[in-house]
């Protein structure tokens, strides 16, 4: 991808090369920026449906996409994907950790956009911790301080591993917190074990049919909890399981891209689904051209 270069504007940045000297020199930038970005006046429109991009993978050394395992390791390149895809019509926000949605705000890219921070990431990709998914992203207050929509929390549950009741007390401390703050609590739960040392995600149905209960009993109240949810076999009956607003996770296509998008779209028209939070896929399609799937993706939304 070519380098980002946005439109000269009061605090605003030209071009990624410029954020490295803005952070060096004038890092009290950002919060001003913050202070004075423009808010959608609503979460929802008048569709009621929401096309969110994320990108928090990093932050869990979680690099691979497209089947390159070093895809995500240049900054700017990641960027410059990121501002082509948050331009497109339709696309309604983002779900990041601190370092990538300030580069973005730098660069004008979040005006008009919803933004969920990403809290906990310290559950890095194939640690004998990554169970123990400790808040090391942003906090509560962080987020208010933001002027952010919500955030979203990873909460994975292995009946087998000790560290998921510590993973669960700090994920029901957040929505309590976010609900208090009238701020979506987007909770992305999963039933999940070890195989072979690793940890894998059970996509069955009964499994995320049981992760949903688990995560929407969390907090002291559930008024501004929303679930993010895999598309997986038989999800009308998933979703018979929750009341909550539900986004999609689009996750890493397993098949051709054309029986992908198929699925997300029958999902998508099931009750309690408001849309899709997509990442890899959309950031590095197969063929490399992140408009054309952003428009995809943003088709079968609305």
């Amino acid at each position: 991808m070519s380098a980002v270069t946005t439109a000269l504007r009061p605090g605003f940045v030209a071009s990624v090369g410029e954020i490295n000297e803005v952070r060096a020199r004038e890092p009290q930038r950002i919060a001003q920026l913050l202070a004075g970005r423009s808010r959608r006046p609503e979460v929802f429109g008048v569709d009621g449906r929401l096309m969110i991009l994320a990108c928090d993978h990093p932050a869990r050394g979680a690099l691979a996409a497209a089947g390159r395992p070093t895809a995500m390791n240049d900054r700017r390149d990641l960027l410059a994907r990121l501002a082509t895809a948050l331009a497109r019509p339709g696309v309604d926000g983002l779900l990041a950790t601190a370092d990538i949605a300030e580069d973005l705000l730098l660069l004008g890219a979040l005006e008009d956009k919803l933004v969920f921070s990403s809290m906990n990431r310290g559950g890095l990709q194939g640690a004998t911790f990554e169970l123990d998914d400790r808040r090391t992203g942003y906090d509560v207050q962080g987020t208010v301080e933001a002027r952010f929509d919500g955030a979203k929390m990873l909460t994975r549950i292995d009946l087998d591993d000790p560290g998921t009741v510590a993973t669960l007390e700090q994920c029901g401390q957040a929505v309590t917190e976010l609900n208090r703050a009238r701020l979506v609590a987007l909770v992305e739960p999963f039933m999940s074990r070890r195989v072979d040392g690793r940890v894998a995600n059970d996509l069955s149905p009964d499994a995320v049919i049981k992760s949903v209960h688990i995560a929407q009993g969390l907090g002291a109240t559930s008024a501004y909890t929303w679930l993010k949810l895999p598309v997986v076999e038989e999800m009308e009956r998933v979703m018979d399981a929750t009341t909550l607003p539900t986004l999609l996770l689009g996750g890493d296509p397993d098949g051709a891209p054309d029986e992908t998008y198929a699925r997300w779209q029958a999902a998508l028209a099931l009750p309690s689904v408001r849309g899709l939070v997509l990442g890899r896929t959309m950031l590095y399609p197969g063929d490399d051209d992140v408009t054309k799937a952003v428009d995809t993706a943003v088709s079968m939304v609305r």
